[in-house]
């Protein structure tokens, strides 16, 4: 009996978590269902800002624009236009002196006087410094005196033959003893001779102490000090001497253009370099090609090529770094558009052209660059627009809008005279292109 009165307490319990479990499972799905409904009326009651931001979200949810942009792509544009271009080659160099000299003692001695000022410009024939002649002087003297004692000797040689010629002549001496005079006198001729040589070098080593500039150009700093002992084997020498009026410079050019540039030097025609500073945005000076090397690099496929500078206002010097750019012809009457504009990739060299507000893109084959100018062949006309900024996010056939860019921009007229006044990276790139 008091098994079945146990059984039917468990069941009861059993039924009672049941119900329990079923209740809490209504109360969960009816909250949600009551939750949902009231983000449902606050889509629609709340806020105007609210509903705007979830409209445009659903926008750029479903596709409105690319990186979640709708409407036309703002662009900067520049005018396709027809012109003359520049042919140029950009390459880089460093400044070198038309010749270097260093500047040697000849002799040894003491180093007395410097006349020169470290820095400054000398002329050729000036003098530098003074090395102690007196050993020099004494050793002059000395020749002096050697060649006055045979040149005595050398008198009296030649009167005492001028006896035996008479004596002999009488038969009043032996032949043999004239010959012996004529002998003598003919060593005595000679060894005047060395001594006159002798003091020649006597007096070109004098000569020595006082050194002298041998070329014109910018002296160097001093190399040795006053009452320093100088010899012809200083490693150093006093002072270096640099000539940079006119100054050179060496830079390599593709083999490819050699044939232009022998054919020019042959014609007497001047081919034109400009020296840029290392962030190409300062002209330091112009001159002229002199001449090419004699075998062409064949490591680079390049061949070297020596230019002048007049360089009067001494503002170039040695070793220092220029960018070079050789102007090697000019085209006449070609389309001409801004570098920025020109795009690479799958269909190959191309820009791509406005009107209207509808992009269409044209193929081209570019013919040189100068600059932020490029001079390109293709289907464009001058006065159209081509986009210079903004192409990444463009295909063929979109739309884009044109934006107004601010004054001296790379487009338009600022770009064009930019691109006259100094090298741009790009035209390094459109020139290789082009070979």
């Amino acid at each position: 009996m008091k098994n079945k009165v146990s059984q039917r307490s468990r069941s009861a319990g059993a039924a009672r978590v049941w119900v329990l479990t079923g209740v809490a499972v209504v109360a969960v799905v009816l909250g949600a269902w009551w939750w949902k409904g009231r983000d449902g009326a606050a889509g629609v009651d709340g806020p105007p800002g609210a509903a705007s931001a979830a409209s445009a979200a659903g926008k750029s949810g479903s596709g409105g624009g690319r990186f979640g942009r709708s409407g036309p792509q703002p662009v900067s544009v520049g005018t396709v236009q027809r012109r003359d271009i520049n042919v140029a080659i950009d390459a880089i160099g460093s400044i070198a002196s038309a010749n270097t000299a260093v500047v040697r003692a000849k002799v040894s001695g003491e180093l007395r006087a410097i006349y020169f000022s470290e820095g400054q410009p000398v002329k050729a024939g000036q003098l530098l410094a003074l090395i102690d002649p007196r050993p020099y002087e004494i050793a002059r003297d000395q020749a002096q005196a050697a060649l006055a004692r045979d040149q005595a000797q050398l008198e009296n040689a030649r009167a005492d033959l001028a006896r035996y010629k008479d004596l002999v002549a009488q038969e009043a001496a032996p032949r043999q003893q004239l010959d012996t005079q004529q002998a003598l006198v003919r060593q005595l001729e000679a060894t005047l001779l060395s001594d006159k040589a002798a003091l020649d070098n006597a007096r070109l080593q004098l000569s020595y102490t006082r050194v002298t500039a041998p070329i014109a150009g910018q002296a160097g700093l001093k190399q040795a000090d006053l009452g320093n002992t100088v010899t012809p084997g200083d490693a150093n020498g006093l002072l270096s001497i640099a000539q940079t009026q006119p100054a050179a410079v060496v830079f390599a050019v593709p083999d490819a253009r050699l044939a232009r540039i022998r054919q020019q030097l042959a014609d007497k025609q001047p081919l034109a370099v400009q020296a840029w500073d290392r962030e190409h945005k300062q002209l330091l000076a112009e001159g002229r090609v002199a001449s090419t090397d004699n075998a062409i690099d064949a490591s680079t496929g390049t061949i070297k090529v020596k230019a002048l500078f007049a360089n009067k206002d001494g503002g170039l010097f040695p070793n220092q770094f220029v960018n070079v750019r050789l102007q090697l012809d000019r085209m006449k009457d070609v389309l001409v558009v801004p570098t920025a504009a020109v795009q690479r990739g799958a269909p190959g060299t191309f820009v791509y052209a406005i009107a209207d507000g509808q992009v269409a893109l044209r193929r081209v084959t570019v013919l040189a660059a100068d600059g932020d100018s490029t001079a390109v062949q293709g289907e464009l006309k001058p006065g159209e627009q081509v986009v210079t900024d903004g192409a990444d996010r463009l295909r063929d056939g979109g739309k884009a809008e044109v934006i107004k860019t601010p004054a001296g921009a790379a487009s338009g007229a600022g770009g064009r005279e930019r691109g006259r006044n100094r090298p741009h990276a790009a035209s390094a790139t459109a020139s290789a292109a082009s070979q």
